[in-house]
């Protein structure tokens, strides 16, 4: 990074806080020693955990004995959360303070008071969860992941472009492809807002790299980058694509233990082994953005770990290091441009 990146830490936020957010946040600051790293959250517990980091000496603490529980409700958290660690970090971006939020806290409070303090870009009608998922060929980024469970056509064109301009960012492709998820590759196939977001995503004027329909069998096969579909139906996929991962992790290392022949396959093949666990290890892939935001957002995953943790850090730099938010402006202008045109 060539210049400080602020970055506002929920230290309460997650099933191990803090003690995962210090650590994780000492791994990035290793990768990227001009982070500026603001922490908010009980100062009693997190000044021991810095103190043991000594690339963490500078870091910035903001006390706050609140936090917004696990179970807390959206509604709950707006109303009684302004002391909270998750507000309390929010306001950090909001008031210009920091480039980015980064929380592991509870989902919806966060998407709730990130919607509240930071706003919607201009013309963005709802906010969307996206993250990437390992594929044959790469990675693939995949929205909505449970921001919205209905949408309509002009989410999905959205979602669309701030998809592909997240793709961009993170990864360095040039010009993503971009396809809806539906029930067939048909273009006759699917709901109605489906094949009218089809057409809209397909304007030359949107610049996109629209490829059209994909099949849930098409996610890992790695042919499409951005994968655009509603917050059920993309929440369902992501869980799915995570609990096949540890059902074959848990089958395989079953499988090299139930024999002594086993045991010695696995060490002559563990170099290999460890690179495609690597490969499927959700901590690698942790850090999902919540777009449409007039500011960076990012949400750990409340179960990651340091590693896990780290990455979310490293997604939120990337975004900020790119620009982000300017380039999606532009990108959202000119869609609303050819949604409405259609619409006449």
């Amino acid at each position: 990074m060539s210049l400080n990146i602020r970055i506002a830490l929920d230290a309460m936020g997650g099933d191990d806080a803090p003690d995962i957010v210090v650590s994780g946040a000492s791994m990035a600051r290793k990768r990227h020693p001009n982070l500026e790293l603001i922490f908010i959250g009980d100062d009693q517990k997190i000044k021991p955990l810095i103190k043991k980091y000594k690339n963490l000496s500078d870091a910035k603490i903001i006390h706050t004995d609140d936090m917004v529980a696990p179970d807390a409700r959206p509604a709950q958290a707006l109303r009684h959360g302004k002391k909270t660690s998750m507000w309390l970090a929010v306001n950090e971006v909001a008031s210009d303070n920091a480039d980015a939020i980064i929380s592991a806290g509870n989902t919806g409070a966060l998407m709730a008071i990130s919607k509240l303090q930071l706003r919607m870009i201009n013309g963005v009608t709802r906010p969307a969860i996206a993250g990437f998922l390992p594929t044959m060929r790469g990675l693939c980024c995949m929205l909505d992941l449970g921001a919205n469970i209905e949408v309509d056509e002009r989410n999905l064109v959205q979602f669309g472009i701030m998809g592909a301009s997240f793709c961009s960012a993170i990864t360095g492709m040039n010009n993503p492809s971009v396809g809806i998820l539906n029930v067939g590759e048909e273009d006759q196939k699917g709901f109605d807002y489906l094949r009218r977001a089809g057409i809209s995503l397909s304007d030359e004027t949107l610049n996109l790299n629209y490829v059209g329909f994909i099949e849930g069998s098409d996610i890992v096969a790695g042919d499409t980058d951005v994968i655009v579909t509603d917050g059920f139906t993309g929440n369902v996929a992501l869980k799915t694509a995570e609990g096949t991962a540890k059902f074959f992790m848990h089958h395989l290392r079953q499988a090299f233990r139930s024999s002594y022949l086993s045991r010695i396959g696995f060490l002559l093949s563990r170099a290999a082994f460890m690179k495609m666990r690597k490969t499927v290890d959700p901590r690698y892939y942790n850090g999902a953005i919540l777009l449409g935001l007039n500011g960076i957002c990012v949400k750990s995953h409340g179960g990651a770990d340091s590693v896990g943790f780290s990455n979310a850090i490293e997604v939120a730099c990337d975004l900020v290091e790119h620009k982000f938010i300017p380039k999606v402006n532009d990108s959202i202008s000119a869609a609303e441009k050819v949604i409405q045109s259609k619409a006449e």
